[in-house]
Protein backbone atom coordinates (compact mmCIF):
# COMPACT_ATOMS: atom_id res chain seq x y z
CA UNK A 1 0.00 0.00 0.00
CA UNK A 2 1.26 3.47 -1.01
CA UNK A 3 1.85 6.05 1.43
CA UNK A 4 -1.08 8.20 -0.59
CA UNK A 5 -3.66 5.06 -0.24
CA UNK A 6 -2.44 5.07 3.43
CA UNK A 7 -3.50 8.42 4.36
CA UNK A 8 -6.48 8.53 1.64
CA UNK A 9 -7.80 5.79 4.00
CA UNK A 10 -6.78 7.59 7.09
CA UNK A 11 -8.63 10.99 6.09
CA UNK A 12 -12.00 8.95 4.88
CA UNK A 13 -11.78 7.13 8.12
CA UNK A 14 -11.42 10.08 10.31
CA UNK A 15 -14.56 11.74 8.57
CA UNK A 16 -16.34 8.08 9.06
CA UNK A 17 -15.40 8.56 12.74
CA UNK A 18 -16.42 12.29 13.48
CA UNK A 19 -19.73 10.83 11.96
CA UNK A 20 -19.86 8.46 14.25
CA UNK A 21 -19.04 10.63 17.24
CA UNK A 22 -21.92 12.76 16.25
CA UNK A 23 -24.59 10.07 15.78
CA UNK A 24 -23.60 8.70 19.00
CA UNK A 25 -24.14 11.81 20.86
CA UNK A 26 -27.24 11.68 19.40
CA UNK A 27 -27.58 8.26 20.99
CA UNK A 28 -27.24 9.38 24.13
CA UNK A 29 -29.49 12.54 24.20
CA UNK A 30 -32.01 9.80 22.70
CA UNK A 31 -31.36 7.78 25.84
CA UNK A 32 -32.49 10.16 27.80
CA UNK A 33 -35.24 11.94 25.96
CA UNK A 34 -36.93 8.98 25.34
CA UNK A 35 -37.10 7.18 28.52
CA UNK A 36 -37.89 11.07 29.62
CA UNK A 37 -41.08 10.81 27.15
CA UNK A 38 -42.14 7.74 27.44
CA UNK A 39 -42.80 8.39 31.33
CA UNK A 40 -44.41 11.71 30.58
CA UNK A 41 -46.87 9.91 27.71
CA UNK A 42 -47.38 6.70 30.38
CA UNK A 43 -47.36 8.29 33.21
CA UNK A 44 -45.86 4.54 34.12
CA UNK A 45 -42.25 3.68 35.34
CA UNK A 46 -43.31 0.07 34.55
CA UNK A 47 -43.56 1.39 30.35
CA UNK A 48 -39.54 2.96 30.74
CA UNK A 49 -38.23 -0.21 32.40
CA UNK A 50 -40.67 -2.22 28.95
CA UNK A 51 -39.08 0.35 26.64
CA UNK A 52 -35.24 -0.02 27.42
CA UNK A 53 -36.34 -4.27 28.06
CA UNK A 54 -37.73 -3.43 23.99
CA UNK A 55 -34.41 -2.27 22.86
CA UNK A 56 -32.32 -4.05 24.34
CA UNK A 57 -34.09 -7.19 23.02
CA UNK A 58 -33.85 -6.05 19.62
CA UNK A 59 -30.00 -5.19 19.80
CA UNK A 60 -29.79 -8.89 20.86
CA UNK A 61 -32.13 -10.47 18.27
CA UNK A 62 -29.83 -8.18 15.30
CA UNK A 63 -26.43 -9.58 17.01
CA UNK A 64 -27.84 -13.27 15.89
CA UNK A 65 -28.94 -11.43 12.86
CA UNK A 66 -25.77 -9.59 11.94
CA UNK A 67 -24.20 -11.92 9.75
CA UNK A 68 -26.72 -13.12 7.85
CA UNK A 69 -27.34 -8.94 6.81
CA UNK A 70 -23.86 -8.75 6.13
CA UNK A 71 -23.65 -11.73 4.05
CA UNK A 72 -26.20 -10.31 1.70
CA UNK A 73 -25.51 -6.74 1.71
CA UNK A 74 -22.05 -4.65 1.89
CA UNK A 75 -20.71 -3.03 5.10
CA UNK A 76 -21.19 0.31 3.63
CA UNK A 77 -24.97 -0.32 2.64
CA UNK A 78 -26.02 -1.65 6.02
CA UNK A 79 -24.27 1.39 8.19
CA UNK A 80 -26.34 3.60 5.86
CA UNK A 81 -29.65 2.07 5.99
CA UNK A 82 -29.02 1.72 10.04
CA UNK A 83 -28.27 5.79 10.33
CA UNK A 84 -31.51 5.97 7.73
CA UNK A 85 -33.64 3.54 9.56
CA UNK A 86 -33.05 5.34 13.23
CA UNK A 87 -33.78 9.41 11.97
CA UNK A 88 -36.69 7.90 9.67
CA UNK A 89 -38.34 6.14 13.19
CA UNK A 90 -37.47 9.49 15.10
CA UNK A 91 -38.98 11.40 12.56
CA UNK A 92 -42.19 8.67 12.68
CA UNK A 93 -42.75 9.82 16.21
CA UNK A 94 -42.77 13.05 15.65
CA UNK A 95 -45.48 12.90 13.62
CA UNK A 96 -47.53 10.54 15.09
CA UNK A 97 -50.54 11.53 16.17
CA UNK A 98 -51.86 11.22 19.73
CA UNK A 99 -53.24 8.45 20.22
CA UNK A 100 -50.91 6.63 18.17
CA UNK A 101 -47.59 7.63 20.32
CA UNK A 102 -47.32 4.55 22.82
CA UNK A 103 -47.57 1.83 20.08
CA UNK A 104 -44.92 4.32 17.87
CA UNK A 105 -42.82 4.88 21.09
CA UNK A 106 -41.85 0.92 21.57
CA UNK A 107 -41.51 0.56 17.52
CA UNK A 108 -38.53 3.16 17.48
CA UNK A 109 -37.42 1.25 20.23
CA UNK A 110 -36.96 -1.65 18.22
CA UNK A 111 -35.98 0.25 15.42
CA UNK A 112 -33.00 2.19 17.62
CA UNK A 113 -31.96 -1.05 19.24
CA UNK A 114 -31.74 -3.36 16.13
CA UNK A 115 -30.03 -0.63 13.82
CA UNK A 116 -27.40 0.76 16.57
CA UNK A 117 -26.50 -3.25 16.90
CA UNK A 118 -26.16 -3.60 13.32
CA UNK A 119 -24.38 -0.29 12.87
CA UNK A 120 -21.62 -1.19 15.30
CA UNK A 121 -21.24 -5.00 14.39
CA UNK A 122 -20.43 -3.62 10.72
CA UNK A 123 -18.10 -0.85 11.67
CA UNK A 124 -15.99 -2.82 14.21
CA UNK A 125 -15.97 -5.72 11.99
CA UNK A 126 -15.20 -3.61 8.44
CA UNK A 127 -12.37 -1.53 10.37
CA UNK A 128 -9.24 -3.84 9.01
CA UNK A 129 -10.61 -3.59 5.83
CA UNK A 130 -10.60 0.38 6.26
CA UNK A 131 -8.06 1.34 7.48
CA UNK A 132 -5.40 -1.73 6.36
CA UNK A 133 -3.08 -3.97 8.27
CA UNK A 134 -1.50 -2.80 11.56
CA UNK A 135 -3.38 0.02 12.23
CA UNK A 136 -6.56 -1.82 14.27
CA UNK A 137 -5.64 -0.35 17.39
CA UNK A 138 -5.16 3.44 16.27
CA UNK A 139 -8.66 3.14 14.48
CA UNK A 140 -10.13 1.54 17.78
CA UNK A 141 -8.94 4.48 19.57
CA UNK A 142 -9.81 6.93 17.42
CA UNK A 143 -13.20 5.17 17.49
CA UNK A 144 -13.64 4.75 21.14
CA UNK A 145 -12.18 8.47 21.83
CA UNK A 146 -14.89 9.88 19.39
CA UNK A 147 -17.87 7.68 21.60
CA UNK A 148 -16.64 8.75 24.96
CA UNK A 149 -16.97 12.46 24.08
CA UNK A 150 -19.72 12.27 22.43
CA UNK A 151 -21.37 9.95 25.41
CA UNK A 152 -20.58 13.08 27.81
CA UNK A 153 -21.80 15.74 25.90
CA UNK A 154 -25.27 14.02 25.22
CA UNK A 155 -25.56 12.50 28.57
CA UNK A 156 -24.56 16.43 29.28
CA UNK A 157 -27.14 18.51 27.46
CA UNK A 158 -30.06 16.16 27.29
CA UNK A 159 -31.74 18.00 30.37
CA UNK A 160 -30.62 21.51 28.87
CA UNK A 161 -32.15 20.31 25.45
CA UNK A 162 -35.57 18.65 26.64
CA UNK A 163 -35.99 21.56 28.81
CA UNK A 164 -34.98 24.58 27.05
CA UNK A 165 -36.33 23.36 23.60
CA UNK A 166 -39.16 20.42 24.43
CA UNK A 167 -38.96 16.79 23.09
CA UNK A 168 -39.88 17.52 19.53
CA UNK A 169 -36.65 19.83 19.28
CA UNK A 170 -34.63 16.54 20.86
CA UNK A 171 -35.96 14.53 18.44
CA UNK A 172 -35.09 16.32 15.67
CA UNK A 173 -32.12 17.01 16.72
CA UNK A 174 -31.46 13.16 17.07
CA UNK A 175 -32.72 12.57 13.65
CA UNK A 176 -29.95 15.27 12.47
CA UNK A 177 -26.82 13.30 13.77
CA UNK A 178 -28.09 10.04 12.20
CA UNK A 179 -28.46 11.53 8.84
CA UNK A 180 -25.33 13.74 9.14
CA UNK A 181 -23.59 9.56 10.30
CA UNK A 182 -25.15 8.70 6.90
CA UNK A 183 -23.41 11.09 5.21
CA UNK A 184 -19.92 10.30 6.34
CA UNK A 185 -20.80 6.49 5.46
CA UNK A 186 -21.75 7.57 1.55
CA UNK A 187 -17.72 8.68 1.55
CA UNK A 188 -16.56 5.58 1.77
CA UNK A 189 -14.89 4.27 -1.10
CA UNK A 190 -17.11 0.87 -1.08
CA UNK A 191 -19.92 -0.55 -2.81
CA UNK A 192 -23.29 0.25 -1.63
CA UNK A 193 -24.49 -3.29 -2.43
CA UNK A 194 -22.44 -6.30 -3.25
CA UNK A 195 -21.82 -7.74 -6.94
CA UNK A 196 -24.33 -10.38 -8.12
CA UNK A 197 -20.50 -12.02 -8.99
CA UNK A 198 -19.32 -11.86 -5.27
CA UNK A 199 -22.60 -13.02 -3.89
CA UNK A 200 -22.66 -16.35 -6.33
CA UNK A 201 -18.77 -16.89 -5.00
CA UNK A 202 -19.53 -16.10 -1.67
CA UNK A 203 -22.66 -18.83 -1.48
CA UNK A 204 -20.18 -21.49 -3.96
CA UNK A 205 -17.63 -20.64 -1.33
CA UNK A 206 -19.76 -21.77 1.48
CA UNK A 207 -21.07 -24.28 -0.32
CA UNK A 208 -17.70 -25.76 -0.58
CA UNK A 209 -16.79 -25.02 2.77
CA UNK A 210 -19.93 -27.23 3.84
CA UNK A 211 -18.70 -30.05 1.95
CA UNK A 212 -14.99 -30.11 3.44
CA UNK A 213 -16.06 -28.85 6.85
CA UNK A 214 -19.43 -31.02 7.24
CA UNK A 215 -17.57 -32.94 10.15
CA UNK A 216 -17.03 -30.12 11.80
CA UNK A 217 -19.93 -28.12 11.70
CA UNK A 218 -22.19 -30.65 11.00
CA UNK A 219 -24.76 -28.25 8.72
CA UNK A 220 -22.95 -28.86 5.16
CA UNK A 221 -25.66 -29.90 3.00
CA UNK A 222 -28.50 -28.21 5.72
CA UNK A 223 -28.49 -24.80 3.65
CA UNK A 224 -27.36 -21.50 4.43
CA UNK A 225 -30.02 -20.52 7.18
CA UNK A 226 -28.78 -23.40 8.79
CA UNK A 227 -25.14 -22.77 9.11
CA UNK A 228 -25.43 -19.74 11.14
CA UNK A 229 -24.91 -20.78 15.11
CA UNK A 230 -22.23 -23.49 13.78
CA UNK A 231 -20.43 -20.43 12.22
CA UNK A 232 -20.21 -18.56 15.12
CA UNK A 233 -19.32 -21.58 17.08
CA UNK A 234 -16.33 -21.66 14.97
CA UNK A 235 -15.34 -18.35 15.21
CA UNK A 236 -15.34 -19.09 18.92
CA UNK A 237 -12.67 -21.55 18.51
CA UNK A 238 -10.85 -19.77 16.01
CA UNK A 239 -8.79 -17.69 18.26
CA UNK A 240 -7.41 -19.31 21.70
CA UNK A 241 -9.58 -18.31 24.85
CA UNK A 242 -11.88 -16.45 22.08
CA UNK A 243 -14.96 -18.10 24.10
CA UNK A 244 -14.03 -17.04 27.78
CA UNK A 245 -12.99 -13.56 26.71
CA UNK A 246 -16.93 -12.94 24.89
CA UNK A 247 -17.94 -14.71 28.32
CA UNK A 248 -15.95 -11.75 30.05
CA UNK A 249 -17.68 -9.40 27.75
CA UNK A 250 -20.87 -10.62 28.95
CA UNK A 251 -20.39 -10.66 32.57
CA UNK A 252 -18.84 -7.10 32.05
CA UNK A 253 -21.93 -5.93 30.61
CA UNK A 254 -23.55 -6.94 33.71
CA UNK A 255 -21.68 -5.23 35.83
CA UNK A 256 -22.13 -1.95 33.55
CA UNK A 257 -25.64 -2.18 34.02
CA UNK A 258 -24.90 -2.33 38.10
CA UNK A 259 -22.94 0.66 38.23
CA UNK A 260 -25.37 2.75 35.64
CA UNK A 261 -28.60 1.57 37.51
CA UNK A 262 -26.47 2.14 40.74
CA UNK A 263 -25.26 5.91 40.65
CA UNK A 264 -28.46 7.66 40.48
CA UNK A 265 -29.28 6.10 43.72
CA UNK A 266 -25.86 6.74 45.11
CA UNK A 267 -25.69 9.86 44.03
CA UNK A 268 -29.06 10.99 45.87
CA UNK A 269 -27.81 9.49 49.36
CA UNK A 270 -24.64 11.83 48.89
CA UNK A 271 -26.67 15.06 48.00
CA UNK A 272 -30.52 14.83 47.81
CA UNK A 273 -30.80 17.97 46.81
CA UNK A 274 -28.42 17.79 43.88
CA UNK A 275 -28.44 14.41 42.53
CA UNK A 276 -27.28 15.04 39.48
CA UNK A 277 -23.96 16.56 40.34
CA UNK A 278 -21.87 13.58 41.53
CA UNK A 279 -23.67 11.44 38.34
CA UNK A 280 -21.99 14.73 35.90
CA UNK A 281 -18.94 14.94 37.94
CA UNK A 282 -17.87 11.36 37.28
CA UNK A 283 -19.14 10.60 33.88
CA UNK A 284 -16.81 13.81 32.75
CA UNK A 285 -13.89 12.17 34.72
CA UNK A 286 -14.64 8.42 33.34
CA UNK A 287 -14.91 10.13 29.85
CA UNK A 288 -11.41 11.91 30.21
CA UNK A 289 -9.81 8.87 31.43
CA UNK A 290 -10.73 7.20 28.62
CA UNK A 291 -9.66 10.09 26.02
CA UNK A 292 -6.19 10.11 27.71
CA UNK A 293 -5.70 6.05 27.66
CA UNK A 294 -6.45 5.98 23.84
CA UNK A 295 -3.95 9.13 23.36
CA UNK A 296 -1.22 6.46 25.09
CA UNK A 297 -2.39 3.42 23.02
CA UNK A 298 -2.02 5.31 19.72
CA UNK A 299 1.57 6.43 20.98
CA UNK A 300 2.43 3.51 22.00
CA UNK A 301 1.25 0.94 19.10
CA UNK A 302 2.91 3.52 16.88
CA UNK A 303 6.30 3.33 18.71
CA UNK A 304 6.55 -0.29 18.91
CA UNK A 305 4.09 -1.32 16.44
CA UNK A 306 2.51 -3.75 18.61
CA UNK A 307 -1.24 -4.14 19.88
CA UNK A 308 -1.99 -4.51 23.77
CA UNK A 309 -3.68 -7.73 23.20
CA UNK A 310 -5.79 -10.77 24.67
CA UNK A 311 -3.87 -9.88 28.09
CA UNK A 312 -4.61 -6.26 28.17
CA UNK A 313 -8.30 -7.22 27.99
CA UNK A 314 -8.09 -9.26 30.88
CA UNK A 315 -6.15 -7.26 33.35
CA UNK A 316 -8.09 -3.86 32.24
CA UNK A 317 -10.66 -5.46 33.16
CA UNK A 318 -10.18 -6.57 35.99
CA UNK A 319 -8.55 -2.81 36.72
CA UNK A 320 -12.24 -1.70 35.67
CA UNK A 321 -14.07 -3.42 37.77
CA UNK A 322 -12.21 -3.23 40.44
CA UNK A 323 -12.10 0.71 40.12
CA UNK A 324 -15.85 0.78 39.41
CA UNK A 325 -16.14 -0.81 43.34
CA UNK A 326 -13.99 1.82 44.77
CA UNK A 327 -16.39 4.26 43.15
CA UNK A 328 -19.34 3.41 45.62
CA UNK A 329 -17.02 3.25 49.22
CA UNK A 330 -17.88 6.66 50.26
CA UNK A 331 -14.02 7.56 49.28
CA UNK A 332 -13.19 11.46 49.73
CA UNK A 333 -14.08 13.36 46.88
CA UNK A 334 -10.30 14.08 45.35
CA UNK A 335 -9.75 10.09 45.64
CA UNK A 336 -13.50 9.33 44.00
CA UNK A 337 -12.19 11.83 40.67
CA UNK A 338 -8.74 9.86 40.51
CA UNK A 339 -11.04 6.26 40.56
CA UNK A 340 -13.34 7.84 37.61
CA UNK A 341 -10.32 8.57 35.85
CA UNK A 342 -8.78 5.10 36.26
CA UNK A 343 -11.82 3.97 35.30
CA UNK A 344 -12.86 4.98 32.51
CA UNK A 345 -8.64 4.54 31.16
CA UNK A 346 -9.34 0.88 31.97
CA UNK A 347 -12.40 0.64 30.66
CA UNK A 348 -11.20 2.23 27.21
CA UNK A 349 -8.32 -0.46 27.32
CA UNK A 350 -10.45 -2.77 27.70
CA UNK A 351 -12.68 -1.46 24.83
CA UNK A 352 -9.88 -1.13 22.26
CA UNK A 353 -8.12 -4.36 23.40
CA UNK A 354 -11.30 -6.60 22.75
CA UNK A 355 -12.06 -5.34 19.43
CA UNK A 356 -8.42 -5.26 18.02
CA UNK A 357 -7.99 -8.95 19.05
CA UNK A 358 -11.60 -10.15 17.40
CA UNK A 359 -10.03 -8.30 14.02
CA UNK A 360 -7.99 -10.59 13.67
CA UNK A 361 -9.92 -12.82 12.58
CA UNK A 362 -10.99 -13.78 9.02
CA UNK A 363 -13.57 -11.67 7.35
CA UNK A 364 -16.35 -14.62 7.56
CA UNK A 365 -15.69 -15.11 11.54
CA UNK A 366 -15.02 -11.90 12.25
CA UNK A 367 -18.04 -10.76 11.09
CA UNK A 368 -19.97 -14.05 13.49
CA UNK A 369 -17.58 -13.37 16.38
CA UNK A 370 -18.67 -9.53 16.71
CA UNK A 371 -22.19 -10.47 15.99
CA UNK A 372 -22.31 -12.99 18.59
CA UNK A 373 -20.19 -10.66 21.18
CA UNK A 374 -23.14 -7.83 21.10
CA UNK A 375 -25.85 -10.69 21.56
CA UNK A 376 -23.90 -11.45 24.53
CA UNK A 377 -23.51 -7.91 25.48
CA UNK A 378 -26.98 -7.13 25.30
CA UNK A 379 -28.50 -10.50 26.85
CA UNK A 380 -25.33 -9.91 29.70
CA UNK A 381 -26.67 -6.07 30.28
CA UNK A 382 -30.07 -6.41 29.75
CA UNK A 383 -30.48 -9.18 32.27
CA UNK A 384 -28.38 -7.08 34.46
CA UNK A 385 -30.49 -3.98 34.42
CA UNK A 386 -33.77 -6.52 35.83
CA UNK A 387 -31.59 -7.93 38.68
CA UNK A 388 -29.62 -4.70 39.19
CA UNK A 389 -32.73 -2.67 39.61
CA UNK A 390 -34.68 -5.23 41.73
CA UNK A 391 -31.39 -5.80 44.20
CA UNK A 392 -30.82 -1.87 45.34
CA UNK A 393 -34.31 -2.63 45.98
CA UNK A 394 -32.68 -4.18 49.19
CA UNK A 395 -29.33 -4.10 49.17
CA UNK A 396 -26.44 -0.90 49.40
CA UNK A 397 -25.36 0.39 45.88
CA UNK A 398 -21.84 -0.88 46.92
CA UNK A 399 -23.02 -4.20 47.67
CA UNK A 400 -25.16 -4.74 44.38
CA UNK A 401 -22.11 -3.09 42.41
CA UNK A 402 -19.37 -5.76 44.54
CA UNK A 403 -21.01 -8.63 43.83
CA UNK A 404 -21.56 -7.36 40.03
CA UNK A 405 -18.20 -6.65 39.19
CA UNK A 406 -16.35 -9.21 41.46
CA UNK A 407 -17.95 -11.39 38.97
CA UNK A 408 -16.51 -9.68 36.58
CA UNK A 409 -12.95 -9.83 38.08
CA UNK A 410 -12.70 -13.59 39.08
CA UNK A 411 -13.77 -14.61 35.30
CA UNK A 412 -11.21 -12.30 34.28
CA UNK A 413 -8.54 -13.54 36.71
CA UNK A 414 -9.17 -17.22 35.07
CA UNK A 415 -9.18 -15.52 31.46
CA UNK A 416 -5.85 -14.29 32.21
CA UNK A 417 -4.72 -17.12 33.83
CA UNK A 418 -6.11 -19.05 30.74
CA UNK A 419 -3.92 -16.30 28.16
CA UNK A 420 -0.46 -16.40 30.18
CA UNK A 421 -0.85 -20.65 30.27
CA UNK A 422 -1.23 -20.57 26.43
CA UNK A 423 1.75 -18.36 25.92
CA UNK A 424 4.15 -20.47 28.39
CA UNK A 425 2.74 -23.30 26.23
CA UNK A 426 3.52 -21.81 23.17
CA UNK A 427 6.88 -20.05 24.09
CA UNK A 428 8.40 -24.05 25.78
CA UNK A 429 6.90 -24.93 22.55
CA UNK A 430 9.34 -22.71 20.18
CA UNK A 431 12.01 -23.23 22.79
CA UNK A 432 11.73 -26.90 22.24
CA UNK A 433 11.89 -26.44 18.68
CA UNK A 434 15.13 -24.37 18.62
CA UNK A 435 16.72 -26.64 20.79
CA UNK A 436 15.77 -29.43 18.47
CA UNK A 437 16.97 -28.06 15.36
CA UNK A 438 20.17 -27.00 16.98
CA UNK A 439 20.84 -30.70 18.57
CA UNK A 440 20.38 -31.80 14.67
CA UNK A 441 22.52 -29.40 13.38
CA UNK A 442 25.22 -30.21 16.02
CA UNK A 443 24.74 -33.56 15.43
CA UNK A 444 26.09 -33.76 11.54
CA UNK A 445 29.85 -34.44 11.68
CA UNK A 446 32.67 -31.55 11.47
CA UNK A 447 34.49 -34.06 8.95
CA UNK A 448 31.34 -34.49 6.49
CA UNK A 449 31.05 -30.91 6.31
CA UNK A 450 34.80 -30.75 5.22
CA UNK A 451 34.42 -33.45 2.74
CA UNK A 452 31.34 -31.38 0.91
CA UNK A 453 33.39 -28.20 0.99
CA UNK A 454 36.43 -30.65 -0.75
CA UNK A 455 34.14 -32.26 -2.89
CA UNK A 456 33.50 -28.77 -4.31
CA UNK A 457 37.02 -28.45 -4.39
CA UNK A 458 37.54 -31.68 -6.82
CA UNK A 459 34.15 -30.60 -8.89
CA UNK A 460 35.76 -26.88 -9.66
CA UNK A 461 39.13 -28.75 -10.64
CA UNK A 462 38.10 -31.58 -12.57
CA UNK A 463 36.35 -28.93 -14.98
CA UNK A 464 39.72 -26.78 -15.44
CA UNK A 465 42.00 -29.52 -15.19
CA UNK A 466 40.35 -32.95 -16.43
CA UNK A 467 40.90 -36.44 -14.60
CA UNK A 468 44.47 -36.12 -14.48
CA UNK A 469 44.39 -33.25 -12.10
CA UNK A 470 42.27 -34.34 -9.87
CA UNK A 471 41.98 -34.91 -6.30
CA UNK A 472 42.14 -32.82 -3.47
CA UNK A 473 45.38 -31.76 -1.81
CA UNK A 474 43.63 -33.45 1.85
CA UNK A 475 41.99 -36.47 2.76
CA UNK A 476 38.45 -37.19 2.13
CA UNK A 477 39.34 -37.05 -2.38
CA UNK A 478 37.07 -40.34 -2.52
CA UNK A 479 34.18 -38.67 -1.63
CA UNK A 480 34.94 -36.10 -3.39
CA UNK A 481 35.56 -37.89 -6.31
CA UNK A 482 31.98 -39.80 -5.61
CA UNK A 483 30.50 -36.27 -5.82
CA UNK A 484 31.90 -34.77 -8.80
CA UNK A 485 31.34 -38.07 -10.87
CA UNK A 486 27.89 -38.42 -9.63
Amino acid sequence: MTSGTAALQERRYRILVTGYAISSYGTFLNVVALSLYVYAVTDRALAVGVFMAVRLAAGFVAGLAAAAVLARWSPKGVMFWANVAQAAALLLLVLAPDGFRTGTLFAVSAVVGASGTLFMVTLRSSIPDMVGEGRHTWANSLMVSGRSMAMVAGFASSGVVVSLLGYTAAFLVDMATFLVCALTVLLLPMPMSPARGDEESDDDGDDEKGSQGGGQEGEGADGPGRRRVPAALVALGAVPVLGLMVALRGIDALGSSSHNAALPVYSTELDADNPAVFVSVFWCVWALGNVLVQQVLQRYTKRTGRSVGALGFGLGTIAMSGTFILAFAGLPWAATVLVALLAGAADGLTEVSYTSHLQTLPSPLRTHAFGLSATVENLGFGVGMIVVAAALDVFTPLSVVGVAHGAAIVLALVYVARVLRGRGAQEAGEAQEAHEAQEAQEAVPASEAREGKQGKQVEQGEQGKGESGAGPARGGHRDGAEVSGG
